[in-house]
């Protein structure tokens, strides 16, 4: 029996199409037969080349393997995600579609959140808490300073201001 999985030997490239409500992501291949959709939205990853994603997870692409479903279904609804026999298409809807508009991640979300209760919180601690080193970290509040979210008043021994939230 063939299993099915998105096999990027097959030479089939994703296909993006971006339209003005939304991004359509279509794969070849459906989900492995082995990996029911419940597994798949609880975040089973059943990746088929292990060696690149340990050097995904390395290079600090990715957070932690598995994870990404879960987040995206917090922002997305599950009905986002088109498993057909051949392929499956994602589709995001500009703005998500819990209402309003979304700009932050659910990882900034989180580091707003720590430094809300604290705002002398360190980057290391804020790396300690959320279980990711501490250059994602330091991404994660270039992006917050860059989306006018967060500044940093005072240096390092000074705190961050949280703007707009």
């Amino acid at each position: 029996m063939i299993e099915n999985y998105n096999d990027y030997s097959n030479e089939i490239p994703p296909k993006f199409e971006i339209f003005d409500d939304r991004v359509e992501i279509t794969s070849a291949r459906s989900l492995p037969i082995s990996l029911s959709e419940n597994d798949f939205f609880e975040g089973i990853s059943h990746p088929k080349n292990k060696e690149i994603m340990r050097i995904f997870k390395d290079l600090e692409l990715v957070e932690q393997l598995g994870s990404g479903v879960p987040r995206s279904i917090k922002v997305y609804k599950k009905d986002s995600f088109k498993f057909m026999d051949n392929f499956t298409r994602v589709t995001f809807y500009k703005g998500g579609q819990i209402g309003g508009q979304i700009d932050l991640t659910n990882r900034q979300n989180d580091i707003l959140s720590l430094i809300k209760q604290n705002p002398k919180i360190s980057r290391k601690k804020i790396s300690e808490i959320l279980d990711i080193n501490q250059s994602a970290v330091l991404k994660h509040l270039e992006s917050l300073k860059d989306k006018n979210r967060l500044v940093r008043v005072g240096g390092t021994r000074g705190y961050w201001e949280v703007l707009n939230g």
